[in-house]
């Protein structure tokens, strides 16, 4: 657990560093292309098929794209201009944005005020940090863009529960996934964006993002669901803010300000009462909905 919040959590420092020399749609294909790579490698060596029904094609096509090839860019275009520890606090607030999609489709009625309350706190805690309303507030087109990013996680975990159920060959399916997403990427090439200026610490950023920051931390990502149970997964989801600020704030020099600080406790803890089940009216006292 401790190795998966290392690792996702410092990519967005990885982000920061790639940026230096690719563009962000550069940076998207090539993290797609690693984080593939090394999971057809660990496939392969588990002895998983990719998917082979044109039927899971189909529905990796707008996975890959909501999931991997849009919230990759959208993370690239943000931290373009803001600070890799704010973008890892965006990044926690896609449960908030799947809670707000439950409720506006309907298909998560069982709310109760703790969760209405969270998702309030959640986005005040957003409105905290970029400030809107000061001269010197972080709201800027890179802010929407990390807010963008954590809504197109939330729309591909809504699509992937429906129509991408788990099957017995997580890694394939991943891998297939992100191949979908780099091929997508490619799409975009033509796009006018500034021209690759490769530096050591851009590739080797780069590599780093995707072949342990993608490929990796699903692999270890799925062992902690297997052996520890999806609580153990959520609370890797806490640390990811903390260690993405924590780096930033020691490599990157980026400030720590109070209000950041502030509003990051407040997402942090709006998150964690969205994330408690709601009590029914059909439940025996005590008892507890199975949260989705």
């Amino acid at each position: 657990m401790a190795v998966l919040a290392l690792l996702w959590g410092s990519g967005f420092l990885w982000i920061k560093l790639a940026l230096t020399g690719l563009s962000p749609v550069h940076l998207t294909l090539v993290r797609c292309a690693l984080g593939a790579l090394t999971l057809l490698v660990l496939a392969f060596a588990a002895g998983q098929r990719l998917p082979r029904d044109r039927r899971t094609w189909g529905r990796l096509v707008v996975a890959a794209f909501f999931c991997n090839a849009l919230p990759f860019a959208l993370f690239g275009i943000g931290e373009s201009t803001v600070d890799s520890g704010i973008a890892g606090v965006m990044n926690a607030t896609t449960p908030l944005w799947s809670l707000l999609i439950g409720v506006l489709l309907g298909t998560d009625r069982r709310l109760g005020p703790a969760r209405l309350l969270g998702l309030a706190l959640g986005f005040a805690g957003v409105l905290v940090i970029f400030a809107p309303w000061e001269q010197s507030g972080l709201l800027s087109t890179g802010a929407l863009a990390l807010l963008g990013a954590g809504l197109s996680y939330a729309i591909a975990f809504a699509y992937m529960a429906r129509k991408l159920p788990p099957g017995g060959a997580p890694l394939a399916v991943s891998a297939a996934q992100l191949t979908t997403a780099t091929a997508l990427t490619a799409l975009a090439l033509p796009v006018p964006a500034t021209a690759p200026h490769l530096t050591v610490t851009a590739v080797v950023a780069v590599a780093i993002l995707g072949v342990f920051g993608t490929g990796v931390t699903f692999y270890l990502n799925y062992q902690v669901l297997t052996e520890e149970g999806p609580t153990a997964a959520a609370t890797v989801g806490y640390l990811l803010p903390v260690v993405s600020v924590a780096l930033g704030a020691l490599f990157l020099g980026e400030p720590l300000s109070p209000r950041v600080l502030g509003g990051m406790a407040i997402v942090l803890v709006a998150v964690g009462l969205t994330r408690r089940p709601a009590q029914t009216k059909a439940s025996s006292p005590g008892a507890l909905a199975t949260p989705k």
